[in-house]
């Protein structure tokens, strides 16, 4: 097998059996889509839909100097997060630039699990095994010992509750736990990226095939269909969540993106990029830089990413990502657009595709929230 061809997962076989549509993802094969995309997005918000995502990246990072390293390393207080939780985070260069942004489970005192996006899990791994040095703490590349699997959406408590004894009633949002799934061992998170309630299952992948069989019987009474990559891009963007390479780049701090939240200045000793991303936050108090929105059409047209958004006759900003909503019913976008241009309800706002400026309107994200 020659080094371009792409990586395939432990659920490829079923995957083709199902007839998925599969595309080349950050060097892997993955299903885009099983039938109708629109029809996998609304199961995901209506009844549950089963994901996929061995395609990311899992790293290990344990020893007495774990918390230390990655507290060093990464720009959140990891240091402070409980065994049992998880924290999402981002990883930076000096300068401040985003490298990636991350999931951090904390499976116990000494040992965390960091998940990273699977066109970053190289980048990441090695800023992480150089940023090591000196700290008592070990890195490992844990991309061949899990498969992932997601069950996302309202049904999906009730699904995988008739597969476990696991306290998933205790289990919190942005928690994980080990637990038996289906007779396999699982570390269980409730964490996804669809704005949904719903888990992600790490699993050996010599389990994955047995697990996935599982969770499509157990859910077939409640409408779970399999989800391809198509569908969660569509449910991200609803939910106004980050697509790195899209509106999180090394061209971007954390406060450029609106996510200054996650950098955590009080944590004791420095860590990389502190000096830049202080400078950073200064500057966007002083002048705030372009902030991501949502952006709703008034016509049919769909905004793709790089399109400039217009104001006025001149340009304001650019669209990150873009697709038709399938809850809403109309296209939808992400945009970083200049402050002035920002506030929900400006007038006279529109979208640049291919030289019709197309009016939208100006809304906060996310575009969809779920009902608690």
């Amino acid at each position: 097998m020659s080094s371009t061809e792409p990586r395939r997962t432990a659920l490829d076989a079923v995957h083709r059996a199902l007839g998925a549509t599969m595309t080349d993802f950050a060097g892997w094969d993955m299903p885009l889509r099983y039938g109708s995309e629109r029809d996998e997005h609304r199961a995901v918000r209506t009844t549950a839909g089963l994901f996929d995502l061995s395609h990311m990246g899992e790293i290990a990072v344990t020893g007495p100097g774990a918390a230390a390293l990655l507290d060093h390393a990464l720009v959140g207080n990891l240091g402070g997060v409980k065994p049992g939780r998880a924290r999402y985070t981002m990883i930076c260069r000096a300068d401040g630039g985003i490298l990636d942004d991350l999931i951090v489970y904390r499976l116990a005192e000494t040992e965390y699990l960091v998940v990273a996006n699977a066109a970053n899990a190289q980048v990441v791994l090695d800023a992480l095994t150089e940023r090591a040095a000196g700290f008592d703490a070990e890195v490992r590349d844990d991309r061949d010992a899990y498969a992932l699997l997601a069950v996302q959406g309202p049904a999906s408590p009730g699904i995988l509750a008739s597969l476990t004894d696991a306290d998933l009633d205790g289990l919190k949002y942005y928690a994980g736990l080990p637990g038996t799934v289906a007779g396999v061992s699982a570390l269980i998170a409730r964490t996804g990226y669809t704005g949904e309630d719903g888990f992600e299952l790490f699993v050996d992948p010599a389990d994955a095939e047995k697990l996935w069989q599982a969770l499509t019987e157990a859910g077939a009474s409640a409408g779970l269909v399999p989800c391809g990559l198509s569908c969660r891009d569509t449910l991200r963007l609803e939910a106004g969540m980050p697509l790195y390479g899209h509106e999180l780049t090394t061209g971007l701090t954390p406060f450029d993106a609106g996510l200054g939240r996650v950098v955590k200045f009080e944590k004791e000793g420095d860590f990389v990029g502190r000096a830049a991303l202080a400078e950073a936050a200064a500057r966007a108090e002083q002048n705030p830089p372009r902030v991501l929105v949502g952006l709703i059409a008034e016509g049919r047209r769909v905004p793709r990413a790089g399109y400039p958004v217009v104001a006025g006759g001149e340009v304001i900003g650019e669209v990150t990502s873009g697709a038709p909503s399938p809850t809403l019913g109309r296209p939808i976008a992400m945009a970083y657009v200049d402050a002035a241009h920002a506030a929900p309800g400006t007038p006279g706002v529109g979208v640049d595709i291919r030289g019709t400026h197309e009016p939208y309107e100006v809304v906060a994200l996310p575009f969809y929230r779920r009902q608690k």
